[in-house]
This record gives structure tokens, C-alpha cells and sequence, in this order.
């Protein structure tokens, strides 16, 4: 009786993914009214301010009148907290917004879609790289939402203060610039830096940079078969030696590429200071950096890349809208998720967010301003994995560059401890 339950229900949920697959592949169009299927109120819970979104719900309850889309905002500090307690009390939502670094946390409290109700070939051919983090042995986590790649910005006078023409492409021209960037006293203590690298404590996003250096490598970081996941840090198909050495050099006085060090504030803070050239951040932080010092003249650029790579990788977060596994409307959620990544009613909040759409096709028209197009272009090539914890993970990446550092560790030792440390975190 359970099987045939489950054999019906499997029918029921492919039939709605047979629809999500054609609003993906445009069949349906969307932005006039439709009949899906799978009536009811689909709730979905997020933490983006309700003034933003609340607008694009209007639109989706105007134009799909077959359902009644609810959006719930939640605090951001309570949020996993709220949701867990929700689902297992049975009174959670049929849709929540999924960061990439909370997959791990709810795979058992998702409704993976499985491959037969969206293929994994329309997957891709929709959604940017950094979305296949949402993609396992057993199927699909969530539908992507947005990126947030990682991007440079620089302090454009700086540069043209000492007449560089661009910003460095290559990890190779940005080392150049050290000598020329980097201001030191009379005493050898750093003033001005080029770029904040090889410390973590006091550098933003220290995990994500290294992290981005390792899939420049051709590393993915964690790994995943048959359910199972598992670091790839220390068996990956090359040595990450040399790449950990690069960003490690950037600490080191003795070494010429020396920028930084752990007295320094905080790298975001030296950067709106004007007090070093380069900070590596998201495009989401963009009004962040505007608002700390509305008079720098900065700009962005893409994330320096390797010398002869023959591909670029930049980090970059996703977020996806996942189908709760309590859902009492699951058919009509997976129709709807289906219908908010398309992006037609989103659009406007990305540009707000400052974040990019997931959609391929809606990258093929850039904004014109001085930043979008890089975000745009960076997310073509932004890339992400299933951090099981932020807070952990963070404490094994330091403790790797802390041990390297102090001369505890040979680099060797430093990416072995830190990848069994991250392997037996995933398997909790």
C-alpha cells in the first residue's frame, strides 16, 4: 500500500515537473495568464526585505491566477532556527529561499526534484555553472534564484596615481604591482597596501579568495557520490601546494609579494579608506562599499585568473528556491518555483540586491552602468560548493593558513589536516 502511495505520488510530482520544464524551455510563456495546474496557496518564506519583493508578488497573484503566492519574511539571525523548527513541526512553508551554504543543513527537509521531472541537460542549459551546486546523485536541491559572484574592485585613483593604465588580469600582474602599490616607513611597516592577501582573521571573505584560487586550480572542494560528500582538498586532480603557497607569500616579509598582515584593519575597511588598491568582495556589496565612502572613486573588475588558463573561475554564491518536503501542495509548489526562476517577476529585485539572475538567457542583456556588466559576465563563470557549515568551515580554513603561517605546518600537513577536518565535518 506504501509503494503504491509513493508510485502515485512520484506520478503526481512528475506531471508538475513536466510543466516546470516547459516554463524553463519557454513553451509556456510567462507575463500573461496561464493555466498550470496545481491549484492552491503556495507560501514561501525568504529574508529579503517584503518592500522589495512584496511588488513582484502582486504581479505573480495578477498574472497566475491559479494560485495564491505568499511571501513571509523572516530575521535573517532567527531564520535557520525558525524554519527547522517549522518543518518539523509540520507548519512550515511549501517554498523558502536556499543559500548554497545551507544545502547540506536541509538535504533531508527537501523535496529534491528528481532528474525525470527536470532534466538534468535542461538544468544546465538554463542556469549559470555556480547552480550546480543545487545538483546531486539523487537530483535537484533547488531551482536557482540568483548569483552573487566574487569581483574586484579597485581604487581607480590610486592606479592613476601611479600610472597604471587597467587593473591586473592575471594573478601574475597583480604580484607586479606589489613593489609599485604596496608604501612602507622607515621602519618597514606597511602604510599602504596593494591588495589584502595571505592573512584571514582580518581579510573579508578570506575563505571565499582561497576557495577561489583552489577551483582556478580545478579543485571543487567537496565532493559528493551516491549521497555521500566528502573534501576533495587533498585528492584532487592537482596539488593544491603551490596555490596555497601563492596566497600564503602575500604574509610573508621575507617574500617580495609581502602586502599585508594581521595588524592591519579589516581589509573592507582599508579599502574604503583608501589605504589599500584592491579588495576582493561580492557584487552584492556594492551599495555597502558606495555607502562607507561616497566620495572614492572605485570601479570593479573581474577576479584575476592564472596566467595561460585556458578557463576562468571566480567564487560566487547561489541562491535557489526549494520545495519543503512537509509540503501539503508540493505539485503546485514545484509549478511555481518553476515560474519565480524564470525571472520575469524578480528582475527588478536583482538589480536592488545587487545580485545577478541565475537564468542564462537573462544574462544576454547586460545594465549599462560601471559595474553590472562585470557582475554579469563574472557570474558566466562563478563557481560554488555545499559548505556544510559556514562557522566551521571558517575555523578549519584559518587554522590552515594559521598553521602554514606560525610554522606549525608544512603546507603539505596544513591541507591534509584541514581536509580530513572538513570530510569528517560533512559526514555528521
Amino acid at each position: 500500500m506504501k509503494g503504491n502511495f509513493q508510485n502515485i505520488f512520484l506520478a503526481i510530482f512528475i506531471a508538475g515537473g513536466i510543466l516546470g520544464v516547459l516554463v524553463f524551455s519557454g513553451t509556456i510563456p510567462i507575463g500573461k495568464k496561464n493555466s498550470l495546474g496545481g491549484q492552491g496557496t503556495v507560501v514561501l518564506w525568504g529574508t529579503i526585505n517584503q518592500q522589495l519583493i512584496l511588488p513582484a508578488v502582486d504581479d505573480f497573484n495578477r498574472v497566475n491566477t491559479d494560485f495564491v503566492l505568499k511571501y513571509v519574511q523572516k530575521d535573517p539571525v532567527t531564520f535557520d532556527q525558525d524554519l527547522l523548527e517549522a518543518l518539523a513541526s509540520g507548519n512550515g512553508p511549501d517554498l523558502f529561499f536556499l543559500p548554497d551554504n545551507l544545502i547540506h543543513h536541509y538535504q533531508n527537509r527537501i523535496l529534491t526534484i528528481p532528474y525525470t521531472s527536470l532534466p538534468i541537460a535542461t538544468f544546465k542549459t538554463s542556469f549559470v555553472g555556480a547552480s550546480d551546486v543545487f545538483l546531486s546523485s539523487k537530483g535537484i536541491t533547488a531551482l536557482p534564484l540568483y548569483v552573487d559572484p566574487m569581483v574586484m574592485y579597485y581604487n581607480r585613483s590610486i592606479l592613476d596615481a601611479n600610472n597604471i593604465v587597467n587593473p591586473p588580469a592575471t594573478w601574475d600582474e597583480l604580484q607586479n604591482l606589489i613593489p609599485v602599490l604596496t608604501k612602507k616607513d622607515q621602519n618597514n611597516k606597511i602604510i599602504k597596501s596593494a591588495v589584502a592577501l595571505g592573512q584571514f582573521s582580518n581579510i573579508s571573505h578570506a575563505k571565499d579568495i582561497i576557495s577561489t584560487l583552489f577551483m582556478q586550480a580545478g579543485n571543487s572542494i567537496v565532493a559528493e557520490q551516491n549521497g555521500l560528500y566528502y573534501s576533495s582538498l587533498a585528492s584532487g586532480p592537482v596539488s593544491l601546494d603551490s596555490f596555497l603557497k601563492f596566497y600564503t607569500d602575500f604574509a610573508n616579509p621575507l617574500n617580495t609579494s609581502y602586502s599585508w598582515n594581521k595588524s592591519l584593519p579589516v581589509s573592507i575597511n582599508s579599502f574604503s579608506s583608501e589605504d589599500v588598491a584592491f579588495y576582493f568582495g561580492y557584487s552584492s556589496e556594492l551599495p555597502v562599499l558606495v555607502n562607507k565612502n561616497p566620495n572614492q572613486n572605485f570601479l570593479v573588475a573581474p577576479m584575476p585568473q592564472f596566467k595561460n588558463s585556458k578557463t576562468k573561475v571566480t567564487f560566487g554564491h547561489v541562491t535557489g528556491v526549494a520545495i519543503s518536503s512537509a509540503s501539503k501542495n508540493s505539485t503546485a509548489a514545484f509549478t511555481v518555483a518553476g515560474i519565480l526562476t524564470n525571472g520575469t517577476f524578480f528582475s527588478k529585485i536583482f538589480g536592488q540586491l545587487s545580485v545577478v539572475p541565475a537564468r542564462r538567457d537573462l544574462l544576454t542583456v547586460k545594465p549599462t552602468d560601471a559595474y553590472f556588466p562585470i557582475f554579469y559576465s563574472s557570474a558566466l563563470f562563478a563557481k560554488s560548493w555545499s559548505d556544510p557549515s559556514t562557522l566551521d568551515t571558517d575555523i578549519i580554513f584559518q587554522g590552515m593558513i594559521d598553521n602554514i603561517l606560525s610554522g606549525n605546518m608544512v603546507i603539505s600537513n596544513a591541507l591534509s589536516d584541514a581536509s580530513m577536518k572538513l570530510s569528517l565535518l560533512l559526514a555528521k
